[in-house]
């Protein structure tokens, strides 16, 4: 694509929505420009009609590209890699290995946010005060189960659809700063979570959007 088809691209959300973070990730690891409105939160404007026009559900993210409108982050980063960078390892075109790398984007969305919501708010977005460490725990040990089975998915390979990184680890790894970031619980010891995690220190995309405290 040229680069004035780039430069068309606009995100609208927050920066620190981990499911915005995870297509800005993406962009700049397909090294695409693109544009970035505050949206959701404390920005307001994803409720309002001009919003909900473009996404019903009013969250973010939502991409805009001239008259295309698509919602939903790991639909987002599927559109951009078979869009701008088809030939990209991100999203590989194998079948089975694209199912593969689908099959943990689903995951995510279906078993892993759930669990990581209540633990991230109560910790990063609750004041202390207002804060029930017990049950607080009790969410951080039925997320620990769900990062045991990556920790296990990693025990054999490099990254989490073998030796090439893929928009599961962008997904997942989003997820993975929150884990290692929340402070105040208990959380087992992941070696092969943490060897994982560790890699992605050397990208800028992860640094860029990723890595900033959370919020």
């Amino acid at each position: 694509m040229s680069s004035s088809a780039r430069t068309s691209i606009t995100i609208w959300g927050r920066a620190n929505s981990v499911n915005v973070q995870k297509v800005l990730w993406c962009l700049r690891e397909l090294d695409l420009a693109f544009e970035r409105i505050d949206a959701g939160m404390a920005f307001g404007r994803n409720h309002e009609p001009e919003y909900l026009a473009m996404n019903p559900n009013g969250r973010v993210p939502t991409l805009v590209e001239g008259d295309f409108v698509l919602w939903e982050s790991n639909s987002i980063m599927r559109y951009l890699v078979r869009a701008y960078r088809p030939q990209s390892s991100l999203y590989p075109q194998p079948p089975k290995l694209r199912a593969g790398v689908d099959r943990w984007l689903d995951w995510t969305l279906s078993t892993l946010q759930p669990v990581d919501r209540p633990v991230f708010w109560a910790l990063v977005r609750t004041p202390p005060e207002q804060r029930d460490m017990a049950a607080i725990q009790r969410n951080a040990d039925a997320e620990a189960e769900q990062w045991q089975i990556i920790d296990a998915q990693l025990s054999t390979r490099r990254f989490i659809e073998g030796d090439d990184f893929t928009l599961a680890d962008i997904a997942l790894g989003a997820y993975a700063r929150r884990w290692f970031g929340v402070e105040g619980i208990s959380k087992p010891s992941f070696a092969n979570l943490e060897r994982w995690f560790a890699q992605f220190g050397a990208r800028a995309g992860f640094v860029e959007f990723i890595a900033p405290p959370l919020s």
